[in-house]
C-alpha cells in the first residue's frame, strides 16, 4: 500500500504529469469534502482536492485546461483523462 509521499509519473496527451499520494488520513479528509449536503458526490470538488494535493507537477488549475485569455493561457487538453488517473491513484495508492 502507498505511503505518504509516494509518487507516480504519467503521460497525458504528451505531457508528464507526477502524482503524489497524500496519505490515508488526507485522503478520507479528501473524500469527505467532495460529498455534497445532500450526500452525493461532487466532480467539481474533486477536481480542486486533486490540482491542490495530488496533481503536484506540473500545478494545474482550471485555467489550465480551460484557458484564461486575459492571462494568456492556452487551454490544454486531457482533463478527463488526467482527472481519472489522478482520482484511481488517490483511491489506490497505484
Amino acid at each position: 500500500m502507498a505511503k505518504i509521499g509516494s509518487q507516480k509519473t504519467i503521460k497525458v496527451e504528451g505531457i508528464d504529469y507526477t502524482l503524489q499520494f497524500p496519505g490515508h488520513r488526507e485522503k478520507t479528509r479528501i473524500m469527505d469534502r467532495c460529498t455534497t449536503e445532500s450526500g452525493t458526490f461532487s466532480s467539481e470538488k474533486m477536481a480542486q482536492e486533486l490540482f491542490e494535493h495530488v496533481i503536484v507537477n506540473p500545478k494545474v488549475d482550471w485555467d489550465y485546461f480551460d484557458g484564461n485569455e486575459e492571462k494568456g493561457i492556452e487551454p490544454t487538453e486531457g482533463f478527463d483523462e488526467l482527472f481519472k488517473e489522478a482520482s484511481t491513484f488517490l483511491r489506490s495508492g497505484k
